[in-house]
């Protein structure tokens, strides 16, 4: 005899459930930038360069990047990376290098859409700790002439030539020129630095105001996974004070959330570079992948980060917050303030989140204006009912002849008024 199994309470909703939890950590796929370079033997020299530093392995983790590469021919004319770096250089190949990759996507419409006073952007070498204030950046400009794009650092420049790979939203190969050096930054031979090693929930808990998200990150398990970040390039966080989650209209929307969801609304609070704050007022791309987009995959749950008033804002297309404090700053941790919770649009949307919306009173409907009907076009005094404005709409029978007899007794009191 069959054994039967009752199943009257495994709903969708759990079976998405156990679908989620079984799926999300499922890493994204990385993109091996030196197998796709292989492809083009006029960037061999450059392929090498990045295959012998850390460069090819911090860019295999990254995604949303645009590569400035340097042809042989280029390559081999130039004095900075020709030659291996001596130990005693104050040059480093490998910053030199990470300053060729600009942590923003850019396809060709994009850099025609360049402003000719320039665009800041920010590279991989300012995530290292070794350039100072903005030198980790490159200002790029477009010739409303010639319409010529070309990059600038303090003390060296190059030519865009061609674009060799586009992978939307992900990866842009581009060839330039010449070799960009940086200036200014204390470029040092050593390709390690010292781990932090910093208790986040602690430093959330000193920095007071943040005792919320600090239980929450507790709780949720996911505070291992930012501290291991800070052994790659770095990480930023960007956390809601006590006041932010007490203003959550949609409270019990996000409780009601599964545990991992929670955790990827935690993990779209952090970007995985080292940015302070002088690097979040220059990024002007308005997509930037968070900790929960590598969870999720490319091109979801992104953050739009932007200068607004002096301030540094954060949309994500739900909720628009501004950073208020900088909790630490400490290469390769940041962690900044916000005066709300960032909601992503994949979770939540506008009429669920109920949040950032004006408190405008709507005013109770009044009742409709009376209508004068002009003595000329009265059906009753010139006997025409098609004259009319204020007939059965058309594809509406008039079932009950006595409604019409009162609407023309009304009509009648009208006039009569």
């Amino acid at each position: 005899m069959a054994t039967k199994i009752p199943i009257s309470h495994f709903t969708p909703i759990t079976f998405l459930y156990f679908l989620l939890l079984s799926t999300s950590h499922i890493p994204i796929l990385a993109i091996n930038i030196t197998h796709i370079l292989s492809t083009y033997p006029e960037l061999s020299g450059f392929n090498q360069l990045l295959s012998t530093t850390a460069v090819a392995a911090d860019l295999n983790e990254r995604s949303s990047v645009t590569l400035l590469s340097v042809p042989n021919t280029f390559l081999n004319n130039s004095d900075v990376l020709n030659n291996p770096t001596p130990p005693s250089s104050s040059t480093n190949t490998g910053d030199i290098l990470r300053y060729h990759v600009l942590l923003e996507y850019f396809s060709w419409p994009d850099l025609r859409r360049i402003p000719p006073t320039g665009k800041l952007v920010t590279t991989l070498f300012q995530t290292t700790g070794r350039a100072p204030n903005n030198y980790g950046s490159v200002n790029i400009t477009r010739d409303p002439i010639t319409q010529s794009i070309t990059v600038h650092s303090s003390n060296s420049e190059a030519t865009i030539i061609s674009s060799v790979k586009t992978i939307p939203y992900n990866l842009s190969i581009f060839t330039i020129d010449s070799v960009l050096v940086p200036n200014g930054g204390n470029v040092i031979a050593s390709e390690t630095r010292p781990l932090l090693g910093l208790n986040i929930t602690k430093t959330l808990i000193d920095g007071h105001n943040f005792n919320v998200a600090a239980s929450m990150l507790t709780a949720s398990g996911v505070e291992e996974e930012f501290e291991e970040d800070e052994r790659g390039a770095g990480i930023t966080l960007f956390i809601p004070t006590d006041e932010a989650f007490s203003d959550l209209s949609s409270s019990s929307i996000f409780q009601s959330l599964p545990a991992e969801k929670k955790a990827d609304v935690l993990r779209f609070h952090v970007l995985h570079s080292y940015y302070p704050l002088g690097s979040l007022q220059s990024i002007v791309n308005p997509v930037q992948p968070t900790l929960a987009t590598e969870q999720n995959g490319a091109g979801s749950f992104t953050l739009n980060i932007s200068r607004l008033n002096g301030d540094v804002s954060i949309d994500t297309g739900i909720v628009q917050a501004r950073i208020t404090r900088t909790v630490f700053d400490q290469n390769p941790v940041a962690i900044f303030g916000v005066s709300s919770v960032l909601l992503p649009k994949e979770f939540f949307d506008k009429t669920s989140a109920g949040v950032n919306k004006p408190s405008v009173e709507v005013p109770p409907l009044a009742n409709p204006p009376m209508i004068s009907i002009s003595p000329v076009n009265s059906p009753e005094i010139d006997g025409s009912a098609t004259a009319n404005h204020l007939s059965t709409p058309p594809g509406v029978v008039e079932k009950d002849s006595s409604s019409a007899a009162n609407g023309k007794n009304a009509v009648r009191l009208f006039l009569g008024l």
